[in-house]
């Protein structure tokens, strides 16, 4: 067989849980090699959409994705995409056609490693039709083991190389093991802990698979706990959980985790969204516990770093502890739990109202969304300065109902990254919330949301603006023609789709969403949300350090 189809039919082998792309010549056959493998292919309508399903499946699912794109300018329509995975370290594995250097003259050529590499993601090669099988597996594993996002480049000539191949010549290989902390660092980590009068522990993305530990652990030493935005709902069923940490922290939370004394963060970086520039953390000892040795420290310094795996580091320390015989309720007091059951959540955060006949606050609009959604569900914000409320209004019910494209901080990704997730969990209700100036850079791919017929729904916070733009340079006295657009029938253009549309204006107007929630849900719903436009408590800190 080809070389091309090699390639597929080995991935398709070693587990691949879905492919996104679009199809041109130069991934023709690999795609389709894919797909007679068993692994099911969703053809996006951009090379762009393509990239954001392909990073949201492989977080809401934990498998590894793969996203197929044409040489050249498929791969450079990818980028934007591929650049938010590869900062989330989503382990994904992009299968790029390639124009082979002897042919520099065609139009397609470009230094793909080059360009690749400048993103952060790693670049590997199919050298030959004699190491294709060992490159592939390679490749594959590294996007795996080490949750990287692995660009593979499919040389043209390479691909078309004839190969034997049969399942039996697939090596597979086993998920290595974790890591676990040393000695040294397991006894400095319960010194600290036992001399903490308010410990915080902060889960991230790095933290999955490590709830049930540091929960034990949080329990022990009488500590609060916290997640990254990444890492929300991680803790949700803990009457001890802050939520989010960060620019995203309700006053009563932000104020807690400063008045923590020693925190610790699992699998989190610490970078200045999580640590609002470092106002959160500057009166706390801080340690950073990360698998990846490069990870801490890289936002900022840290008192102690340990390199291991969260959940094995979270047990050796509760168990040192336990052989210590030592426990306390630290942080963990009745005036403590009073105010974070009052005050955890942005929706029970009194508000005065900001509306007009022809507008909804957009705090009232999420409140009442929420009420009325189902609540087993994955909620995707966009970027802009709506953000906040899509982002910590809706509930989740645990840290797979969450998925943030904010990595690269573009707007635009929400929309087909809920796709990816809409396809990852088919049992939850997907959610994106996004403003007018992401959906109008992303909605051709309400086509492909359509075509495959998805019951999720597209909030758009619509104040014909690039809010945060207006709202951060209103101060200035510029002119904000280049900012503002005249107001756009969103609803009307999701119909022309194929999707249901409706335009909401005040909250009497969400009787289209219940009519649509009791129907079959056939359809994608866009609610085209006219929003009052107002600078909201995420922008005070989204300028800091662009």
């Amino acid at each position: 067989m080809r070389v091309a189809e090699a390639i597929g039919r080995t991935l398709a082998q070693l587990g691949i849980g879905h492919t996104f792309g679009v199809t041109g010549s130069g991934n023709f056959h690999v795609t389709n090699a894919l797909i007679a493998g068993g692994v099911p292919f969703t053809a996006a309508r951009h090379e762009g959409g393509a990239a954001c399903m392909a990073d949201a499946y492989a977080r809401s699912s934990g498998e590894v994705s793969v996203l197929s794109v044409h040489q050249g300018c498929g791969l450079t329509n990818a980028m934007t995409g591929i650049g938010e995975a590869a900062k989330s370290r989503t382990s994904m594995l992009v299968l790029a056609g390639d124009t082979p250097p002897t042919q520099k003259t065609s139009n397609f050529w470009i230094d793909q490693a080059a360009a690749v590499a400048a993103l952060g993601a790693k670049v590997e090669r199919i050298h030959s039709a004699s190491t294709a099988v060992a490159d592939t597996v390679r490749a594959f594993r590294l996007a795996r083991d080490e949750r990287r996002t692995v660009v593979l480049n499919l040389p043209l000539d390479v691909q078309e190389e004839q190969i034997d191949w049969s399942p039996d010549k697939v090596s597979q290989f086993a998920v290595p093991l974790p890591a676990g902390p040393s000695p040294e660092s397991v006894s400095r980590l319960a010194d600290l802990l036992e001399n903490a009068k308010r410990p915080l522990l902060v889960g991230g993305r790095g933290a999955f698979g490590a709830k049930a530990e540091i929960r034990a652990l949080g329990a022990r030493v009488g500590a609060l706990l916290a997640t990254t935005a990444v890492g929300r709902g991680l803790f949700n069923d803990d009457p001890w959980n802050l939520d989010v940490m960060g620019g995203f922290s309700s006053p009563v939370t932000a104020e807690l985790i400063q008045g923590a004394d020693v925190i610790i963060a699992f699998g989190a970086s610490l970078n200045r969204w999580t640590s609002r520039s470092g106002t959160l953390l500057n009166d706390a000892t801080v340690v950073q516990i990360d698998d990846t040795q490069e990870a801490i420290g890289f936002h900022r310094p840290v008192d102690l770093g340990v390199t291991g795996d969260s959940a094995l580091v979270a047990a050796a320390v509760d168990a040192e502890l336990g052989r210590r015989s030592f426990e306390q309720p630290g942080y963990r007091t009745e005036e403590t739990g009073t105010r974070i059951k009052a005050g955890r959540l942005w929706r029970d955060v009194p508000y005065d109202e900001i509306a007009s006949i022809d507008t909804i606050d957009p705090r009232t609009l999420t409140i009442a969304l929420d009420d009325l959604l189902p609540k087993e569900r994955v909620v995707v914000p966009d970027g802009g300065n709506f953000n906040g409320y899509p982002a910590m209004f809706f509930q989740i019910p645990d840290e797979r109902g969450y998925c943030v494209p904010l990595a690269f901080q573009s707007i635009g990704l929400a929309l087909p990254s809920a796709i990816g997730s809409a396809l990852a969990t088919p049992e939850r209700m997907v959610v994106a919330g996004v403003g007018d100036g992401g959906f109008m850079m992303s909605l051709v791919e309400l086509d492909t949301a359509a075509r495959l017929k998805l019951p999720m729904v597209v909030v758009v916070y619509n104040d014909n603006a690039y809010g945060a733009e207006v709202h951060h340079f209103v101060h200035e006295d510029a002119p904000m023609e280049t900012v503002i657009f005249p107001d756009t029938d969103i609803a009307a253009i999701a119909r022309g789709f194929g999707c249901t549309g409706i335009t909401v204006r005040s909250v009497s107007d969400l009787t289209g969403v219940q009519d649509w929630l009791n129907g079959e849900r056939t359809t994608p719903i866009v609610i085209d949300a006219k929003i009052s436009s107002f600078p909201s408590w995420v922008l005070e800190h989204a300028f800091d350090e662009e």
